[in-house]
């Protein structure tokens, strides 16, 4: 059990839609406010193993999904065992599908079982106590984006930019006191990010992203794909606001037929154009947009993006943080304050009615047989 206040050692896992692999990160925090930050591990999936999860997007517990939640499981037992005096674990599980328009949302994988196997609580199925009360379920993060502009010292309004499989923007007013507080937080999904690219990469060369935006660079934009791609509902419709891995399969058909670096470098752009296009959903704009996950490895999609705004972009590490560990410490912290019964999500950032506290907490056999006794 952990102590009911002060700072706590919490250790967050996440593994997202763009099926690279599993990140951990520690957060040493109470909830509101972060002390530190501790070690961070990163482990890949095999091709085997990514070829299972790909085959298992889309479907739903009802499914018989036992072998894919062992392998997530199995996993994440592995990765996260490889951590020291640790009092709270978050495990996001793998997003398989997500469907709020009719409440439901599916991350496979048992947080029992890995409270059991690494003998310690742990919070898990972030999503679903969101979702049940009407909210997207997505995205999480952006409580502790507000934790994190807390940290920075920011003062004007500041953008946080996920691009993962599926991009996802946080825009932060760091004069409020609480992220659930009014005006204090904006949050939705921009659209595709690095799944579509992934994907093709990996279906043309067996290549499991484009390394460097190289592919990007040397090809050409089909301008009439894009301008296509653009005119989708998702566009118009006002955040709070999320979306499925495959929102977009249209997208990756489009540009089939293309050679492999227009095809790469017509996503990449149809991508950087989502994420500069949620921009303008923004009430007050950023004084910066602070760049997050894979995708700001790609000086071609960064390029891009900076191109169709008129705030600086930069990847995190600009401002002390750790890019590819944001989301694993955003799910640490979002497991700590789930035990202290905070809110981890609310109207700004879901679209939920009120402030929810999201999350199951299950603790090991030992603490349970504590418990009883």
């Amino acid at each position: 059990m952990i102590k009911k206040t002060g700072p706590v050692t919490a250790l967050g896992a996440m593994s997202g839609t763009s099926l690279d692999g599993i990140d951990a990160a520690v957060v040493i925090t109470d909830g509101h406010t972060i002390s530190g930050f501790g070690d961070t591990a990163y482990q890949a999936y095999t091709p085997e193993q990514v070829d299972v999860l790909r085959g298992a997007l889309g479907q739903w517990p009802h499914d018989g999904l036992a072998d894919v939640a062992e392998l997530i499981e199995t996993a994440h037992a592995q990765i996260l065992s490889g951590f020291d005096d640790i009092d709270l674990i978050g495990f996001h599980g793998q997003t398989l599908a997500h469907d709020p328009a009719n409440r439901r949302t599916h991350q496979c994988g048992d947080g029992q079982v890995l409270a059991d196997v690494l003998d310690r609580p742990v919070v898990w199925d972030f999503r679903s106590a969101d979702v049940k009360l009407g909210g997207q379920g997505a995205p999480l993060a952006a409580f502790y984006h507000f934790a994190l502009a807390k940290w920075m010292g920011a003062t004007r309004p500041v953008a946080f930019l996920n691009l993962g499989g599926v991009g996802n923007l946080t825009l932060v007013d760091p004069s409020r006191d609480a992220p659930e507080d009014a005006g204090a937080l904006l949050a939705f999904d921009t659209g595709p990010a690095n799944a579509p690219i992934n994907d093709l990469m990996a279906q043309r060369t067996g290549a499991g992203f484009d390394a460097d935006g190289s592919a990007a660079a040397k090809g050409h934009v089909d301008d009439a794909v894009i301008a296509a791609f653009m005119q989708h509902t998702y566009f118009k419709r006002m955040p709070p606001k999320s979306l499925d891995r495959d929102d977009f399969a249209s997208l990756s058909q489009a540009v089939q037929d293309m050679t492999t670096e227009d095809a790469v470098a017509t996503l990449t752009a149809a991508a950087a154009l989502a994420a500069s296009h949620a921009i303008s959903f923004c009430p007050t704009p950023p004084h910066e947009i602070l760049v997050c996950g894979g995708g700001r490895k790609n000086p071609t999609f960064m390029a891009m993006i900076a191109a169709s705004v008129d705030v600086p972009v930069k990847p995190v590490e600009d401002a002390g943080l750790d890019g590819d560990m944001l989301e694993a410490q955003a799910f640490a912290y979002l497991a700590v304050r789930v035990a202290r019964g905070l809110p981890t999500s609310c109207a700004g950032t879901t679209g939920v009615r009120a402030a929810v506290s999201g999350g199951s907490i299950n603790r090991p056999v030992a603490d349970r047989r504590l418990i009883q006794t």
